[in-house]
């Protein structure tokens, strides 16, 4: 089992930047894909961004591209989620996720919160206009 803490969420100004980390317990991080996901009030939790466990492939949804940067650093067992441009619509509680991959499968990533075994708590991310 894997415990997943999210930090560095807060309120920005439209047009300001985040640096979002998720730290991971245990000694096997870099036997998982990582996502992150994002819910706003009302709505359902959406795709953010994934990185695959050796960090060498990534995928966006299209409402981030251009502004956000996954990446991942398995000697420190962490992820990153790095915002710039930030929109109002951004504002959301925004969670990492751990997928256990099978070995081998390095360039495995999932855009669906199904496919994810382990979600952290969350961080409040508000953009003001």
């Amino acid at each position: 089992q894997v415990q997943l803490v999210e930090s560095g969420g807060g309120l920005v100004q439209a047009g300001g930047s985040l640096r979002l980390s998720c730290a991971a317990s245990g000694r096997t991080f870099n036997n998982y894909a990582m996502g992150w996901f994002r819910q706003a009030p009302g709505k359902e939790r959406e795709f953010v961004a994934a990185i695959s466990k050796t960090g060498g492939r990534t995928s966006y949804a299209d409402s981030v591209k251009g502004r956000f940067t996954v990446s991942r650093d398995n000697a420190k067992n962490t992820v990153y989620l790095q915002m710039n441009s930030l929109k109002p619509e951004d504002t959301a509680v925004y969670y990492c996720a751990a997928d256990v991959v099978a070995r081998g499968w390095t360039t495995y990533i999932s855009s669906e919160t199904a496919k994810y075994d382990y979600w952290g708590q969350g961080t409040q991310v508000t953009v003001s206009a």
